[in-house]
Order: C-alpha cells, then structure tokens, then sequence
C-alpha cells in the first residue's frame, strides 16, 4: 500500500524516535561527533532535522539492544562522509553481512551490500553501507547507492 492508495496513515510522515538514558550525553554525542544540532529541545527529548527527515532522540529508561539499525542516512559521498565522522571520533562497526545482502565484510568501516532499497531510486540496487552507535548504543548507518 502506498501514498496514492489513500489511507490516512499512508499520507502520514514518518519520524524515528531513538531512545537516550542520558539526554545531556546524547545531546554532547549528536553536536560533536556528528555535527548535528537539535532544532528543537524540550525536557523528554532532542528534535533533529536532516535533508528533510526529521528524527527525535527521547529520553527513556530503556534501551535499545543496537543489534540492528534504527536509522540511516542516504549520502551522496559514503567515503568522505565516512572520513569526516572518523575526524570526529566516530568508531565504525566491522562485520559480515547476512547472505540475503551478498554476504560481504566490511573493510575500513565500509561495505558492499546488494539488493538495497533506496528512497531514490526504486528496486533493489546495489549499494555502499557504514554502521556505528550512538552515545546511547543506538545502531546508525550510512548508504550509498551506487547503481
């Protein structure tokens, strides 16, 4: 089902929603190792908005389990935007992809993966993908199409 099917969740936005144990750390986090400021603040969370997107790091007594990712980010430079995170103290993960995604390991940080999905493009493409957590062990990623 999608946007032109008309239900009123379809023509819903979406927002991520992270979960931070620690808001002040998390704030610290996002500002210095990311770059990014909250364009908005309040006392249960931070409200970031990035190329459109907006997402929201809200204060919980839980945490997540970062063994999968919450959120991602499509780049159009996978390698600078990569190199500009390491210069900020960002630490990569390193790891195998599933073999639904061709199976691949990551090699400084970065990895081929196959039969991604891209809000750019339709179908399955092929792709450059980087992973690392948060100050909270929140599971990010970076992409890039490549094809």
């Amino acid at each position: 089902m999608n946007e032109e099917d008309g239900t009123l969740l379809a023509r819903g936005r979406v927002a991520t929603r992270l979960p931070a144990q620690d808001l002040d750390r998390a704030w610290r986090f996002y500002a210095e190792r990311l770059g990014l400021r909250p364009a908005e603040e309040g006392p249960g969370g931070l409200l970031y908005r990035c190329g459109g997107a907006e997402f929201q790091v809200f204060h919980s007594a839980g945490a997540s389990s970062g063994g999968f990712t919450q959120m991602s980010w499509e780049v159009d430079d996978i390698e600078a935007v990569v190199a500009e995170l390491r210069g900020r103290g960002v630490e990569f993960e390193e790891f195998g992809l599933p073999p639904v995604y061709g199976g691949a390991h990551t090699r400084d940080g970065i990895v081929d993966v196959e039969g991604y999905l891209s809000s750019r493009a339709p179908g399955p493409r092929r792709a450059r993908g980087a992973w690392f957590r948060d100050s909270e062990g929140n599971m990010l990623g970076i992409g890039q199409a490549v094809d």
